[in-house]
């Protein structure tokens, strides 16, 4: 009996210090890795979150990009920094659920390494073409590609885009080129100067360029319009169902073991920050739609799509390496 009180004592002492930080946190700076360089959907999201969660928090958001690998590089460095909630991550579709299946190594086990805080934000991808491309809808790009096989290209930022390309050459039964790119920003700069043709894009990087009349939207993924760009018709109205429910989401995730009072702290900030009516207005500018959750709900989004893109990537049989 002696020693079983002796144990408890022990356990008690060392859960102290633990409950203590939790309760107090945070007391210092927040590092907010976003694995993607600047420019593109993730960085404008994350620049838009910081402020607000500096805010909410009390504590400096500290943005801290670090690009390569379609989001590996920086989502791996996020899985290997102390579960103590100052290294928070942006949680990109691409480099969680479906890198780890391209990737031999991607640096991380996504369902083990990492927990959910929340969802932040969900997009359809819009398919824009370079002014001298000869085609206005998808339709159009799918005739202009299969008279020309291989000579239309697409760029790609991260593994998501490139399976939609590849699910759109299956869908229309055309033979396009793949050109991978670090981030939204250098595939755009090459978009622009015609250097690719073509893009399934986030709309963040790409909005203000079709606005502008320097790239045209040939059509969204999804069952519903984007509210940037109303007069551009889905891929279902296209004729495309398949490429229906593809659907981009952003989040926010921390390393797994961080505690769970840490988690909610960051939850709650992170849903405020994502139901501010300024917020909502900024992100909505950028083509995305906020769409805060629990940890709960957004853990079981990145399990369920890390399965479904796992059977995607099996089929098309791409791989990085």
């Amino acid at each position: 009996m002696k020693h079983l009180c002796k144990a408890l004592i022990l356990l008690c002492a060392l859960g102290a210090p633990l409950a203590f930080a939790a309760q107090s946190y945070p007391d210092r700076p927040i590092r907010f890795i976003v694995p993607f360089p600047p420019g593109g959907g993730t960085d404008a999201l994350a620049r838009i979150l910081g402020p607000k969660l500096t805010e909410n928090l009390g504590q400096q958001i500290i943005i801290d990009n670090r690009g390569g690998a379609q989001g590996s590089i920086g989502t791996a460095l996020g899985a290997k920094a102390a579960p103590d909630g100052y290294t928070i991550m942006f949680a990109h579709q691409g480099a969680l659920v479906v890198n780890p299946h391209m990737y031999s190594k991607p640096g991380y086990d996504t369902l083990r390494d990492f927990a959910a805080v929340s969802r932040g934000t969900q997009m359809a991808f819009i398919l824009v073409a370079h002014p001298s491309v000869p085609a206005k809808s998808m339709q159009e790009l799918a005739a202009l590609a299969k008279r020309s096989p291989g000579k239309v290209t697409f760029a790609s930022t991260s593994a998501v885009p490139q399976l939609v390309g590849e699910l759109f050459k299956l869908t229309t039964g055309t033979d396009m080129l793949h050109v991978p790119y670090k981030g939204g920003g250098p595939a755009v700069i090459d978009l622009l100067a015609g250097h690719v043709n073509t893009m399934f894009a986030n709309p963040t990087s790409t909005v203000p360029h079709v606005k502008s009349g320097r790239l045209r939207a040939l059509g969204v993924t999804g069952t519903r319009r984007n509210e940037a760009l109303p007069d551009v018709p889905t891929a279902v109205e296209a004729g495309y169902p398949e490429l229906g429910d593809v659907i981009e989401w952003y989040g926010v995730a921390v390393p797994t073991g961080t505690p769970r009072q840490t988690i909610a702290k960051l939850n709650a900030a992170v849903v405020r920050a994502l139901n501010s009516p300024d917020a909502v207005k900024s992100i909505q500018n950028l083509g995305q739609t906020p769409a805060p959750s629990t940890p709960e709900e957004f853990n079981q989004q990145i399990r369920a799509e890390y399965e479904r893109w796992g059977k995607v990537v099996k089929a098309s049989g791409a791989k990085v390496d």
